[in-house]
């Protein structure tokens, strides 16, 4: 399992817009072939600072669906409203590795 997080900080006057684009796609990503789970967190003392945690099947799921036509509008618009650069991992899950049998 692949878990992508996404570091993103808008600015202030655009939280809101970034909220709206957001409900009105995150059942199509949470929908998306190989997504498992998605979830956004707002930064307690922070609130234009968000991140995303995207789970995924694999790393051909996330690439899939990072080409897709959905990624690509909700991204677009979002990128507009950001005052900082996001940053993004992709991290493997290996808790698989280190659990009690």
């Amino acid at each position: 399992m692949i878990v992508r997080v996404v570091k993103m900080h808008f600015r202030p006057d655009q939280t809101d817009r970034f909220l709206f684009i957001l409900h009105e796609n995150i059942d199509k990503i949470r929908q998306f072939p190989g997504c498992i789970q998605v979830q956004v967190l707002r930064d307690t003392t922070d609130p234009a600072l968000f991140m995303t945690y995207s789970h995924w099947e694999s790393e051909e799921d996330l690439q899939r669906y990072r080409r897709s036509e959905l990624f690509l509008s909700v991204w677009t618009r979002t990128k507009q409203l950001f005052d900082r650069r996001p940053e993004a991992w992709s991290l493997e899950d290996i808790d698989h590795l280190i659990s009690k049998p």
